[in-house]
């Protein structure tokens, strides 16, 4: 097992644990309505053409396009309507030469046209015939069968994190079943004798359970399916069951607090005995943060967090968010939006390790500025008042204020 403090750094910890990790294989169908946020499990074609028909884009006239050439105001050409075609139901009347026929925004092309003249470039005579005054291209204002999407063509590929866009472009086709990969079950054993469920009333020395609800919502965020276990003592045979149990049911193993340096201090021992190969990181070059565990118990990935709830979601964001996608074979995972901002003031920081600060923006007269929030990792408002973090690289002793700086927004 790595000695704590034999650090490496976050993307090397990644790395380490990235080359153990294989992908779910649990497939299920999901509706259209469950689909957002869901990760394709199979390769999906298109059943037909989009659109199916020949569509107008424009409110007009379907027409012949050779019969508007070198039409003008001053010697406009002139069409004999042959009818309409109503919006939902399929053109019943032809195009002849010197004929159009009236159509409307999305309504079918009627064949022997190939163009749409606009409304705002006719002007009618009576109500047998209209003058175009200006000419239009064969295709133009016209939406192809097919124009969007071919029957066979590949909408998306295994592994597509389905967004809100995707659904409607499934829908446009007739996909209304989905198949997914199943969301990976994440057990989740917070540890402590001090730790209290957030129901109930502390006693003295103790503390109401924060990171359960933290990284819970952290997981669903992911992809994933908290399965929340509850609170272990400070006792290493029952915390040694507890975790076993769990990864008999899960697919992930997150343990909440023990990973700091004590002489209570039994988490990174139980891990190494849960299965092979057992710890692969202890210790990382970041702040806050540095006592995490990654592990893998015969194939399934254990995480030890600090407890602090700071550090908590900061690793839980640098490590397991990774590692659930990857167990979803996901190959577009949602990033986190990036923003530029004016630091306020100089954030201090240590070479050889990145540093993650909390800050809130401000939009001010003269830009958007990033305020550091300065508080100790065991402080949940710090993180509840920011709406990003700020990163300080491995390589720089700080940060000076003035400077731009880029804020991953939560």
């Amino acid at each position: 097992m790595p000695e704590l403090f034999q650090v490496i750094t976050a993307t090397q910890a990644n790395e380490r644990l990235a080359q153990h990790l294989t992908l779910l294989q649990r497939v299920e169908h999901v509706s259209l309505a469950e689909a957002l946020d869901r990760v394709t499990a199979a390769e999906l074609l298109s059943p037909t053409n989009l659109p199916t028909f020949p569509r107008s884009t424009m409110d007009g006239f379907a027409v012949r396009a050779a019969d508007t050439y070198g039409a003008s105001e001053g010697l406009p050409a002139y069409l004999n309507l042959c009818g309409e075609v109503p919006m939902g139901r399929a053109a019943d009347v032809q195009v002849r030469l010197g004929e159009a026929a009236r159509v409307h925004t999305g309504g079918m092309i009627p064949p022997g046209s190939d163009a749409v003249v606009m409304i705002e470039n006719t002007q009618a005579l009576d109500e047998q015939m209209i003058e175009v005054v200006r000419p239009v291209a064969m295709g133009e204002n016209v939406l192809p069968v097919g124009d969007d999407v071919r029957q066979g063509d590949v909408l998306f590929p295994r592994g597509h994190w389905l967004r809100p866009q995707d659904l409607g472009g499934l829908a446009g086709v007739g996909l209304t079943s989905i198949p997914v990969v199943a969301r990976p079950r994440v057990a989740i054993l917070a540890t402590g004798d001090e730790v209290v469920s957030a129901d109930r009333e502390p006693a003295a020395g103790q503390i109401r359970d924060i990171n359960t609800h933290s990284v819970s919502a952290l997981i669903r965020r992911a992809g994933g399916e908290p399965l929340p276990l509850g609170i272990a003592p400070d006792d290493a045979e029952t915390m040694r069951q507890m975790a076993c149990d769990a990864l008999a049911d899960a697919d992930m193993l997150i343990i909440s607090a023990g990973s700091s340096v004590s002489t209570r201090d039994m988490t990174a021992q139980m891990i190494a005995e849960l299965g092979a190969p057992g710890v692969l990181v202890h210790g990382v070059s970041i702040r806050p943060g540095k006592p995490s565990i990654l592990a893998l118990a015969d194939g399934k990935p254990v995480f030890g967090l600090p407890g602090n709830p700071v550090s908590t979601m900061i690793v839980y964001q640098l490590f397991v968010t990774p590692a659930l996608h990857q167990l979803l074979g996901c190959t577009n995972p949602p990033a986190r939006p990036l923003v530029q901002a004016r630091l306020a003031q100089n954030v201090a920081s240590r070479s050889g390790s990145e540093d993650f600060v909390p800050v809130y923006l401000e939009q001010r007269d003269d830009g958007l500025w990033a305020i550091p929030i300065f508080g100790k990792s065991n402080l949940i408002y710090t993180m509840v008042r920011a709406d990003g973090l700020l990163q300080v690289p491995l390589d720089q002793a700080g940060l000076y204020a003035e400077d731009m700086v880029t804020i991953r927004l939560f």
